[in-house]
């Protein structure tokens, strides 16, 4: 797996530096949620073999190779492909006739809308899922639909549009779900992956949190390894070695996502969000939320 980890501000740079103006716009603030979509009308280059720390939807039309990971995957009809950032892959065109879409968005922007928890829990993005989807000649017509509609919502002033865009990624992955072929078989993967994805399904299917009288039962690398019957040093290194995160700050990560959508969504009291998420003082919630948010609770609360 490559080192090299490409940030949206790098790809930003990149094609800036190659002359290449694929988007409307290329306006990148740290730490916002960020979207951006283009038409595939420049992709008669080969792209650069990096891991990424954004999320990118593609809609082929065209022919062409993907190098991902260790496999080469071939394109040769509509297809829809996902590939999970911590997996590096390039694109070499067979041929000119290249059209379709591609959007691209960061974690703050997949983490924004409480419908995208499903896939979380699903296939979609994973390490050891098919990262391809091809399309029958309706379904690609279905995915040409909704990714215009995102490209004009994009370009638009329209007030929710950033709403709007949402619901159309989510048909898009629905779609894919929908026409998934079955994924790598668990036991053609390397070991560190087959124990990674038993922690990512384990770590997700405690989300969302629907009640304080349930709190999250899984709130340490420990307590995962645990459960998986395995040392917790063999758990961290399989965890690092496939996303390059430490298994805490994946589950930092997550609790903090969460967190976000309690204060946004309930009614629940700062308390009980904290107590719910494993925290024993609501002190210690609030100094974890404001570490990761840069705000406080209630300062978030007030301001979405």
């Amino acid at each position: 797996m490559s080192d090299q980890l490409e940030t949206i501000e790098d790809y930003y740079n990149r094609l800036r530096k190659n002359q290449m103006k694929m988007f409307d716009s290329d306006d990148f603030e740290t730490g916002k949620s960020h979207f951006n979509i283009s038409m595939r009308k420049y992709c008669s280059f080969k792209s650069p073999y990096n891991r990424r720390d954004y999320y990118k939807v593609s809609f082929i039309l065209g022919k062409g190779t993907f190098q991902y990971g260790a496999h080469k995957l071939y394109v040769d009809r509509p297809a829809l492909f996902f590939p999970s950032p911590h997996i590096p892959y390039s694109w070499e065109c067979d041929g000119d006739l290249q059209e379709g879409y591609f959007c691209l968005f960061n974690q703050e922007f997949f983490n924004g809308n409480t419908e995208f928890n499903l896939f979380k829990k699903t296939s979609i993005f994973k390490e050891w899922s098919q990262p391809i989807v091809f399309l029958t000649d309706e379904q690609a017509q279905l995915a040409n639909l909704y990714f215009e509609q995102m490209y004009k919502l994009n370009n638009s002033a329209y007030a929710f549009r950033c709403s709007s865009i949402k619901s159309h990624l989510a048909s898009i992955l629905h779609l894919a779900l929908e026409n998934r072929v079955d994924d790598i078989n668990p036991d053609e993967l390397p070991a560190n992956v087959r124990l990674y994805r038993l922690f990512d399904e384990l770590l997700n299917k405690q989300f969302p949190l629907d009640s304080p009288a349930y709190p999250l039962a899984l709130k340490t690398a420990s307590d995962f390894a645990d459960h998986l019957n395995v040392h917790v040093n063999h758990l961290n290194s399989s965890v690092k070695s496939v996303t390059h995160l430490t298994t805490t700050q994946i589950i930092k990560e997550r609790m903090f996502e969460e967190s976000k959508n309690l204060v946004k969504y309930t009614n629940w009291d700062i308390a009980e969000i904290g107590y719910t998420l494993g925290f024993e003082q609501p002190s210690h919630f609030n100094n974890f939320f404001k570490k990761h948010a840069e705000v406080s609770p209630l300062k978030f609360k007030s301001t979405v």
